[in-house]
């Protein structure tokens, strides 16, 4: 088994063709905008919100993804059919990946895409049929739902699979679970894989706990914590380094002769302290920056009673309940591209807007548990704060104990210590798969 890094032979970036057709896409729209191409048919979409937080300065050069540097990883495609692990958010400057490689002649048999879908609007948990793109007849096939991981059919016809996602740096965020299987499956049937890495947006800390392997899920499939401060290449090193993957596919790391490598196609002008804003919103409600940064605290609460804005212009920007004070700010769920059915649909719900602060200032750079413990003192009705008795909590949390330490009063300082030495211990493993500096 060979992991590898591809880095310093090639420099230069790849001119993108002035003109190029989006024939597979449609138009790609940065943070704040609609996702879906000209003429689909959408549910209401409502006005986007500007979130702004203060966050360290941009680099004087800019970072450029993996999938920029073109003459890195096109002389290992060339002549080869590919299948390609993407989404909305796989672009070249203002060009889906899909659309700039079949432009310089590279054969693609196969698109794979993730949760929300390839063009990424289908809700959280939703079901994405598998189809085939109009304009060029390529097979789009879901990995997200009861099949998560590429047949050996699938790959029958192809010489190398590509990954090419833009993540969150959250251990819930499923994007970083479908990698798992990709890579997995690349193993199991002794296919070279090669991603282009993308900047880790919540990169420049590591907090939470870390998952307890007894409440393994697809949120949550390696014992990392809830921000674990890696790009995906680099997460994609650890999971093969430390042999994390299922026991069927371990077994095909040792295997001589296998055609399985691991090439990552790094960033350029990157580190864990870079701020990159991300051009193409990565999921339907991550719709800003500000909603990306507050999303590893706020997403606890989607295992409770409380609302924290899907269905609105500022979903992971606020939270509220039915059940909370009257004279606070107030919003109401409702139907919308990308949360057709939201919690709390047509309830107004009061609470409180974080659209506006500045989360490092707020948080200092940590996980912050703050707004979950002022929401479990608030709510009235303790017995049901907590969803289907906590069960989609716990594998948020990856664990049964900070359900607990809510219940029982601990203050925020108390629960951040019951996280060590696991979480100090997860530091050690993550430096050894680093390729960009702290």
């Amino acid at each position: 088994m060979k992991i590898a890094f591809i880095a310093g032979a090639f420099l230069l970036l790849t001119t993108l063709v002035p003109g190029q057709q989006q024939a597979l896409t449609g138009k790609q729209t940065p943070m704040g905008q609609s996702l879906l191409p000209t003429g689909q048919p959408t549910l209401p979409t409502l006005p986007p919100l500007s979130g702004q937080t203060t966050l360290p300065k941009h680099s004087p050069t800019p970072v450029l993804p993996g999938a920029a540097q073109m003459n890195r990883y096109l002389p290992l495609l060339t002549g080869k059919s590919i299948a390609i692990f993407a989404n909305q958010g796989s672009v070249v400057g203002a060009t889906h990946l899909v659309d700039t490689l079949l432009k310089r002649g590279i054969i693609i048999k196969k698109i794979f895409s993730p949760e929300h879908g390839f063009r990424g609007d289908a809700d959280a948990g939703e079901q994405v049929s598998s189809l085939a793109d109009p304009a060029t007849r390529i097979p789009i096939i879901s990995l997200y739902g009861s099949k998560n991981r590429p047949s050996a059919a699938d790959l029958a016809d192809v010489d190398i699979m590509l990954f090419d996602i833009q993540d969150v740096g959250v251990r819930f965020y499923t994007y970083i679970s479908s990698l798992q299987k990709y890579i997995e499956s690349a193993i199991e049937n002794n296919k070279p894989l090669v991603i282009l890495d993308r900047p880790d947006p919540n990169g420049s800390y590591v907090d939470g706990p870390v998952l307890d392997p007894k409440f393994k899920s697809f949120v949550g499939m390696q014992p990392v914590p809830i921000v674990y401060g890696m790009t995906i290449g680099e997460y994609a090193r650890m999971l093969v380094g430390e042999k994390w993957l299922d026991s069927v596919q371990a077994e095909g790391q040792n295997s001589s002769g296998s055609g399985f490598r691991l090439i990552v196609i790094p960033c350029e002008n990157y580190t864990h302290k870079s701020k990159y804003d991300l051009p193409v919103r990565p999921s339907p409600n991550l719709p800003n920056m500000q909603s990306v940064y507050l999303y590893p605290s706020l997403c606890l609460f989607e295992g409770t009673a409380i609302s924290l804005g899907r269905g609105t212009n500022k979903p992971f920007q606020q939270f509220g309940a039915p059940s909370f004070p009257k004279d606070l700010y107030h919003f109401t769920p409702i139907p919308v591209t990308g949360a057709k059915n939201p919690p709390l649909l047509n309830q107004v719900c009061y609470g409180y807007d974080l659209s506006k602060i500045d989360v490092p200032q707020e948080t200092g750079y940590q996980l912050s548990l703050k707004w979950l413990i002022s929401a479990y003192q608030l709510f009235p009705d303790k017995d049901h704060f907590f969803l289907s008795e906590g069960k989609f909590f716990n594998k948020l949390a990856g664990n049964d104990v900070l359900q607990q330490q809510l219940k029982q009063g601990k203050t925020e300082e108390e629960i951040r210590k019951s996280w060590e030495p696991a979480l100090s211990n997860f530091k050690k493993i993550r430096k050894k798969y680093l390729l960009y500096a702290d």
